[in-house]
């Protein structure tokens, strides 16, 4: 039999790759009858074992496949199995943004928005274990019984979080927010819905007229996508300072300094937190200041330097609403344990933050622009906002214009 009856011109590709997929699962199976240390045998020992069972695989299922396509997932089985194991076609797959561990054998990926559990697996919790570790070497993160936690940048820009047990208690959990090779432009978002012209149009005006911008949302909603697109507005002579836990931002600006904040080593010592951050870069003469998320006492810093001659800063925070978001920040200072006074605090907040941008997931996996908020000041010692924009659930997720104008002398500059 030929291989084109088996494989069709249009499907060849889309069999070869279940065949490997099935290949991986018959290969775990196999292993798992061998030693416990036998994955860590040299490779041509591993390669022999591997492309023997792909052989036997393939004469008992009487499988049309060619010598050249054999050799190939046998190569690339041996790599799943000596670099991150199941992983590894995960991560070059382009449609997938998000990968999902939950213990060794349930692994699910999410594409367009919606999450899909896999047929992948690995061997054992030690399997996963050790792709994980594989995963972290090079970035030099600690990740044991005494740090069973760990939050780090892998080397193509994805973002790794990992725990094990005994915090895990299903098995090591691992998260994997990949890191996107095209750029994102302020088009794409009409093209997907986010917001429609007249909202974009807005934004750009308020980003050239040095506003500053609180992007709020929820986890997984796009935050520092749209921090993204913002920066591509900014004037190209500006001077951009990014501070961020883990570097995310992929800011298509000539003139980026970014900054990462550092762990404590084992000892306890050595840790750079974001609020040092945030005040050195207070002297590297930036003419805005992007902060990946406020989540702790860095909150006041932020606020200050927006206060003080550096217009035009961004950052992100997580909360419900628009409105929601400029009370998170009270409730961040609060537990900074800095004590300021309610009004005072709230003084600074209104003074610091021109724009908050609310963003939301959609129930169909879409995400997008929920609300824009213009922060006008206080009354009575409570936010006075003006809602410039909003999405209309009820009437089919239309976006609607609310304000006629902004009420800001900042933003009128902005009108539209």
């Amino acid at each position: 039999m030929s291989n084109d009856r088996v494989f069709g011109a249009p499907t060849r590709q889309l069999d070869v790759n279940a065949l490997k997929l099935a290949l991986h699962r018959y290969i775990i199976d196999k292993l798992n009858d061998e030693d416990e240390n036998f994955l860590e045998s040299p490779r041509n020992l591993l390669s022999n074992f591997v492309n023997e069972h792909v052989q036997q695989y393939i004469r008992s299922r009487q499988i049309a496949v060619s010598r050249y396509e054999a050799d190939q997932v046998t190569e690339e089985l041996v790599d799943e199995l000596v670099g991150y194991g199941p992983l590894e076609v995960l991560l070059r797959d382009p449609s997938i943004s998000e990968i999902l561990v939950n213990g060794p054998d349930r692994v699910f990926v999410e594409r367009s928005g919606k999450i899909q559990q896999t047929d992948l697996r690995f061997m054992d919790n030690q399997h996963l274990q050790r792709v994980i570790q594989r995963i972290l070497a090079p970035v030099g993160r600690r990740l044991d019984e005494s740090s069973p936690m760990v939050d780090a940048r892998m080397p193509d820009g994805s973002r790794l979080n990992a725990v094990i047990p005994p915090i895990a208690l299903d098995g090591a959990s691992l998260s994997i927010r990949k890191f996107r090779k095209d750029m994102l432009r302020s088009s794409d978002l009409i093209v997907t819905r986010s917001l429609n012209q007249e909202m974009l149009d807005f934004i750009e005006k308020a980003v050239r007229a040095r506003c500053n911008i609180l992007v709020s949302g929820g986890t997984g909603t796009g935050k520092t996508t749209i921090l993204n697109i913002l920066s591509q507005i900014i004037n190209p002579h500006e001077r951009i300072v990014t501070i961020e836990d883990t570097a995310e931002l992929q800011l298509n600006h000539g003139h980026v300094v970014r900054l990462e904040t550092r762990p404590p080593n084992a000892d306890g010592h050595g840790e750079v937190s974001a609020r040092d951050l945030v005040r050195n870069a207070l002297r590297m003469r930036p003419d805005r200041i992007i902060l990946g998320e406020i989540r702790g006492a860095e909150v006041l810093d932020v606020l200050t330097a927006m206060n003080t001659g550096h217009d035009g800063s961004m950052s992100t925070v997580h909360a419900n609403s628009a409105s929601d978001a400029l009370l998170r920040l009270e409730t961040l200072v609060g537990f900074s344990g800095m004590q300021v006074a309610d009004k005072t605090l709230r003084n600074t907040i209104c003074s610091a933050i021109d724009i908050v941008i609310q963003l939301t997931r959609l129930a169909d996996g879409r995400r997008c622009v929920s609300e824009i908020l213009e922060v006008v000041g206080l009354r009575d010692d409570t936010y006075v906002t003006n809602t410039l924009f909003k999405l209309d659930r009820q009437a089919g997720d239309v976006f609607r214009r609310e304000a006629v104008n902004p009420a800001t002398d900042k933003l009128k500059r902005t009108s539209f």
